[in-house]
């Protein structure tokens, strides 16, 4: 735990805010992997007008820290030094116009291709099948089942770290597999998705055929982060870590799994160090065995941790 009295000076650093500002708060609830230290102080701006004031008032030199739906992500367990910013129901909101869906960051995936089917819209079936939110989904490019977010979108609107509005097509962004090319301290705030006209009873089939592939092939009742690793090349992850004999693989609490060995899973007692610890111990095997280098698709957040290999 962070000493308060560095807690105490940082939030008298900090502009006043409409939202809430919280400080030595936890995150390990917020996150997928439920792993993980506190934020030395979280921020949940009341709206995208807050974050933005927040932002253009911040002093330089604090670090801001965006959270997302923390799906596709460990945090250390030393925690987030500086201000980690989490986007709530403000930024949840999901509006139809014809074929185009507008969806917050915060809107949840899943939510979003729901209220496309709901509303005739197809060609958003996908992210039924993406763990996320849509500001996760816009920063890596997200995908499933042979459609990406450069596929959909239309426009995404961003805030910086100085508070300046950004909005940006696909193009814009430089979309590659798992990539896009937008500044780091671009905040993703919402989206407009591009779909197209359909009967809500074929979207429905389309999403329920993503849903038992799903659940018959990864362990989604698992405390799991998703795809831990991209796929490289012409390569599937999941068959390099399956041919470096990792299926299985322990390291404390965290367990490659055995239902899709491209997911870690927290058995109940993992550390984020074990996690954390446990993929680097596949990324060794699969590269000695292989010869093929292994790119993590999680993002790790937090300070650098010893992680050696598995016991």
């Amino acid at each position: 735990m962070m000493a308060a009295r560095n807690i105490e000076r940082l939030i008298d650093q900090l502009p006043q805010v409409r939202g809430t500002l919280t400080a030595d708060a936890s995150i390990a609830r917020l996150t997928w992997f439920r792993v993980g230290g506190n934020a030395e102080v979280l921020f949940e701006p009341a709206d995208q007008e807050d974050l933005q004031a927040f932002l253009e008032a911040l002093p330089t030199g604090v670090d801001v820290t965006v959270l997302g739906g923390a799906s596709n992500l460990i945090v250390r367990d030393s925690g987030i030094s500086g201000v980690t910013l989490r986007l709530g129901r403000a930024f949840t909101n999901i509006s139809v116009d014809d074929t185009t869906v507008m969806a917050g960051a915060a809107a949840m995936d899943i939510t979003v291709s729901r209220k496309a089917r709901d509303s005739g819209i197809g060609g958003l079936e996908f992210l039924s099948g993406i763990p996320g939110s849509i500001g996760g989904a816009i920063r890596m490019n997200a995908g499933a089942y042979g459609t990406e977010i450069k596929d959909t979108l239309i426009e995404a609107t961003a805030i910086d770290r100085q508070g300046t509005i950004h909005r940006a097509t696909a193009e814009d962004l430089g979309y590659s597999y798992r990539h896009c090319t937008a500044p780091d301290d671009w905040i993703f705030v919402s989206a407009q998705l591009r779909g197209q006209s359909d009967s809500s009873d074929l979207i429905s089939a389309r999403m329920d055929e993503i849903a038992a592939a799903r659940e018959s092939s990864q362990p989604i009742r698992e405390r799991t982060g998703g795809s831990t690793f991209k796929n490289p090349g012409d390569h599937k992850a999941w068959q390099l870590i399956d041919k470096a004999g990792c299926r299985g693989l322990q390291r404390g609490g965290a367990q490659v799994s055995n239902t899709h060995c491209n997911f870690l899973i927290n058995t109940g007692t993992a550390t984020a160090a074990d996690l954390e610890g446990l993929g680097e111990e596949v990324r060794r095997r699969v590269e000695t065995e292989t010869g093929v280098k292994l790119e993590w698709e999680i993002k790790r957040i937090g300070t650098l941790p010893d992680v050696g290999g598995v016991q």
